[in-house]
């Protein structure tokens, strides 16, 4: 019994630890892995009327994506992860949207936190209207700069077809909330 105290408070010890020792590097703007060095994490209201920051991931095929691809058009980020119950129901609304939308200018894109070849596997059996991009680090990184600070899911961010972040929302999105949105900025 006292060795199994023993090495639960060590695996607590370490996986703190590690936790500690990952937003001690982002909040320094360190770099992790490939992703993009940040300084401390923007709050969400700050964001908005600010240009939305770029970022490169990695889609399901291994090929780099940019926010940038997508300038010109409103973006709505979504933040997800396939162990986030209120983020699987979301994800066929969003797919409907992206699909009766596409025409007027609005690309959905989905952004993985969680494993990726968890993620990949879990997304292979949606027939999924937008992209999903993957990535560990790089894609809390990205969360973080678009003011997800905790990480929380899911939260996603709306940005005009000029890059301006125009809203954010941290938990479930409705469709009838995402189209009033979407009417302000036409």
């Amino acid at each position: 019994m006292r060795f199994q105290w023993l090495i639960l408070l060590a695996v607590a010890a370490a996986a703190a630890g590690a936790g500690y020792l990952m937003s001690r590097a982002l909040d320094s703007g360190g770099e992790i892995g490939a992703g993009p060095a940040i300084q401390a994490a923007p709050l969400a209201k700050d964001l908005l009327g600010q240009p939305r920051p770029d970022f490169t991931l990695r889609n399901a095929s291994g090929d780099p994506v940019s926010a940038s691809d997508f300038d010109g058009k409103v973006l709505l980020v979504n933040f997800w992860a396939s162990w986030c119950k209120p983020c699987v129901e979301e994800m066929p609304m969003l797919s409907d949207l992206q699909r009766d939308h596409a025409a007027r200018s609005l690309q959905v894109i989905g952004i993985a936190l969680d494993d990726p070849q968890r993620a990949q596997a879990f997304a292979e059996g949606l027939e999924l209207e937008y992209p999903l991009l993957f990535g560990l680090a790089d894609a809390a990184l990205v969360g973080r700069r678009y003011g997800n600070r905790e990480g929380m899911l899911p939260y996603s961010v709306l940005v005009d077809a000029g890059g301006i972040i125009r809203w954010t929302q941290l938990g479930a999105l409705t469709r009838d909330d995402l189209e009033a949105r979407l009417a302000e900025l036409r």
